[in-house]
């Protein structure tokens, strides 16, 4: 450190112009200005004479120096002062006290000279050693047997802001009362009594400076000839430049371990913000192209227009990030020809300090942010683009306030190299929000968009993608209307994750829904369905399932299918290797259902067995996949027992009792995808439902419209007697023509008419287009025209042909 040493942070060189001179009055304000202070600060005598002295600072003086001032004594040591222009200049200024006229305190404040080398000059090699002490460029002290200062040269007297003649004869703890100089006094003590060298590494300012410096310390013992120790040497070097060397290396190393812990754009710009700021930078902030934070990619940066972009993250040494003009998550823009859209486009990394033309315009487009810089003393700033695999996602701000020196080439290599690391981890979260997005999109689809409002069932559900930063999963559930009021109920997971499960989860869904329409038995649906897992495993041949299996270990899926008739209560049910359903009685008994489990889909020549049981009105049936009870702090069990345990005292709704399901059984966030399904029966009342037992005879045809008038008059109905009495004219026609007895005939009256006619026969209807002089054929033509909609189905004694009509009259009060 001499007075002619580059000064980080500063205007200049620390070179004082001659006559620098400015003489300030007891109350702070300048009283004169020399020629020389306008040379180093720009301001004219005009502008400077009156105004507070405290205005021109740009940081605060050293505490050494604010002593003695207050002490009223002489001080000398490196000061920062504001240049007109708004930069920093840090020269070494010394401050002499005066008396005015009428006794009150000024102060002459001068360019430090250096102090003059005391001693008579003596011959020889004794001389030149005394010179070489006196004028080694690194602090060098001597103290006696009793640690008090003996000599030391002038660069020790500008680390401690006093001159040598001031220090002689005083501890360190005298010359210093205050933190570190208290450890560093009773070190000296230690090597004046053990006789050995201590070595110490020390961050932190001098005395008479305003910036911070690594030094490395060695304090050796002085001894005579018989090897008794007469005193201490004390020699400093600063190895600032080491230190942040060392800095930059930790830095990097921080850097590989925190950024990019998760697959999240936001939180991976927060990371390196983080990483940065306890690094290097005091503050810090990430601007993402619009359509990187949504998981597109960016277009290429116009060269003529500018350029909007979302504060993604922003860190600083202070509380709140008080500096940025701009808050997290909001937009803000970069203006044609500025400093930040250069830098976009170029691709390269910049310094910049705030005076420069191009930032200054840039400060200019922002009143806050140009207020920002001056009130902070914002004195440097990197800017370094965000790119990865060729494509610009964003630009990173680095600046100092706090910190005196200003960012070197070094610290530009260090921006560019973890934003670097940062910016494809950036862009890996990127990939995967888009990824994520279009997974979850296609999931939604093919779920049901709202609980189907049945008579036989009140539904609800909950669906949630896993949070843990996986892809989502293969989870599905359906709700899907049959024939004669019942309803099926179906939950299903297909094994892995990612877009492939999602897809494979949605042709099952479809399956189902389509063997569910023919009406097939719970064990018979999903016999069908294995055999459709199996067709699909073989269609995408090896190398998928090789994909699959290395992305969850398994392949395969498991589903529950449940039928249940609010007609006779009874609720038919199989699964493939799904968790069992829980029944929840109206008293409130909670149990897991015994069903046999069966395979999962996909193994294939192994069956499937069917349960069936009559439920209460107002029982409870919930189904679930493995997410729900599965966790890595539990066993399945103890999950089984938390779903007991909250289904044990049900909400008023089924749509809080969902919420109070995942509320218990989840200790945290999903480690899997997650489908609850609660239905609550309801049971059809029997003035609602009309049964008669037909007689294998012709007559019968007739009998059956009558009795199907009657009780459409006595339910309000008779706007639909004429196309029903043709339905089932038509109907129970066909079934004593071709099917066996005993023959039937229900009526339903639910959100529609249901008109259904059984037989024993097995044989299944069918359509077919009567030529003109055919005397039969038209009967299910006519049934398809005349009602919403018509089937058949396989029932244990034959057959059950059914028709739909849309009410058009309310439902009387109660049964005939």
């Amino acid at each position: 450190m001499t007075s002619r040493g580059v000064i980080p942070g500063g205007r200049v060189e620390g070179h004082v112009p001659e006559g620098l001179a400015v003489v300030v009055d007891a109350g702070g304000a300048i009283l004169v200005w020399s020629a020389g202070a306008q040379q180093l600060l720009g301001y004219e005598s005009a502008e400077a004479v009156g105004r507070a002295a405290t205005d021109l600072l740009a940081a605060d003086l050293p505490d050494a120096t604010q002593r003695y001032l207050a002490e009223g004594h002489r001080w000398a040591s490196e000061v920062a002062l504001r240049h007109q222009d708004g930069s920093r200049v840090v020269v070494r200024l010394q401050g002499t006290p005066l008396a005015d006229a009428g006794g009150k305190r000024l102060w002459l404040v001068t360019g430090a000279a250096p102090a003059s080398v005391a001693g008579r000059p003596e011959p020889g090699a004794v001389a030149l050693w005394d010179r070489t002490l006196t004028q080694l460029p690194v602090p060098v002290a001597v103290y006696d047997r009793e640690a008090r200062l003996v000599a030391c040269n002038e660069v020790m007297t500008q680390v401690m802001g006093r001159g040598e003649e001031e220090m002689k004869g005083l501890t360190l703890w005298e010359i210093e009362p205050r933190p570190p100089f208290d450890e560093y006094d009773r070190l000296q003590r230690q090597v004046l009594r053990t006789g050995e060298m201590v070595f110490l590494d020390e961050y932190n300012r001098g005395p008479a400076e305003i910036r911070e410096h690594a030094w490395s310390m060695f304090i050796t013992p002085l001894k005579d000839e018989a090897g008794t120790v007469q005193g201490l040497s004390a020699v400093v070097f600063d190895t600032t430049e080491q230190y942040w060397a060392r800095r930059r290396l930790a830095v990097l190393n921080d850097a590989s371990l925190r950024i990019g812990s998760s697959l999240d754009v936001t939180r991976t710009a927060e990371e390196l913000a983080e990483v940065a700021v306890t690094g290097f930078a005091d503050f810090v902030t990430v601007d993402l192209l619009e359509p990187v934070v949504l998981g597109d990619e960016p277009e290429p940066v116009p060269l003529d227009e500018p350029v909007t972009v979302r504060r993604t993250a922003q860190q600083s040494v202070l509380e709140g990030c008080p500096e940025s003009a701009v808050a997290s998550g909001d937009t803000t823009f970069y203006p044609v020809g500025t400093t930040p859209m250069r830098t976009l486009v170029a691709g390269r990394g910049t310094r910049h300090k705030p005076e420069d033309p191009g930032l200054r315009e840039w400060l200019r487009s922002s009143p806050a942010r140009a207020e920002s810089v001056a009130k902070y003393m914002i004195h440097s700033g990197m800017m370094v683009p965000l790119r990865a695999r060729g494509v610009t996602m964003g630009l990173v701000h680095f600046l100092r306030h706090r910190t005196a020196e200003s960012f070197s080439d070094d610290d530009l290599l260090l921006a560019e190299e973890i934003v670097a690391r940062a910016a494809v981890s950036v862009d890996n979260a990127r990939r995967y929000t888009r990824e994520r997005r279009t997974a979850l999109a296609l999931q939604r689809s093919l779920l049901p968009e709202r609980p189907t409002r049945l008579a036989a069932t009140e539904v609800a559900y909950r669906y949630l993608p896993t949070s843990s930063g996986a892809d989502i999963g293969g989870d599905w559930f359906d709700v899907i209307p049959l024939s004669g009021a019942r309803v099926a109920l179906a939950v299903g997971d297909v094994v892995g994750h990612g877009i492939h499960a999602s897809a494979t989860m949605g042709r099952l869904r479809t399956a189902v829904r389509t063997l569910a329409d023919v009406d097939l038995a719970p064990d018979e649906l999903l016999t069908q369905l294995d055999d459709l897992v199996i067709k699909l495993d073989r269609e995408e041949g090896p190398e998928v399932r090789r994909q699959a299996e290395a992305a969850s270990g398994e392949v395969g899926a498991t589903c529950v299918y449940a039928v249940y008739d609010p007609v006779s209560r009874r609720c038919t049910m199989a699964r493939a290797g799904h968790p069992p359903p829980a029944l929840v009685t109206p008293d409130g008994v909670v149990r897991l259902l015994d069903l046999p489990a069966g395979p999962p889909l996909g193994l294939g020549g192994l069956p499937f067995e069917v349960a069936e049981m009559e439920l209460e009105e107002g029982s409870l049936l919930a189904f679930y996949t493995d997410g729900l009870v599965e966790a890595a702090d539990h066993d399945v069990e103890t999950g089984l027992a938390l779903l007991r345990q909250a289904l044990s005292s049900p909400a008023d709704t089924l749509e809080e009792t969902c919420d109070q399901v995942l509320s218990t059984v989840l200790r945290g966030r999903p480690a899997d995808d997650i489908v609850l399904m609660l239905a609550r029966t309801s049971a059809l009342d029997t003035g609602n439902v009309r049964t008669w037992e037909l007689e294998q005879h012709p007559s019968a045809v007739a009998q059956a419209r009558k009795m199907a008038a009657e009780q459409l008059a006595a339910w309000a109905l008779t706007e639909a007697a004429f196309a029903t009495e043709l339905i089932v004219s038509e109907l129970v026609t066909n079934a004593l023509r071709y099917g066996t007895a005993p023959v039937t005939l229900r009526l339903i009256r639910d959100s529609t008419l249901i008109c259904e006619v059984s037989d024993g026969s097995s044989t299944a209807p069918h359509l077919r287009r009567a030529r003109v002089f055919d005397e039969g054929g038209r009967g299910l033509l006519l049934v398809a025209q005349l009602s919403e909609c018509w089937g058949s189905r396989q029932t244990p004694t034959g057959k059950t042909i059914w028709a739909e009509q849309p009410l058009h009259a309310e439902p009387s009060a109660g049964p005939p």
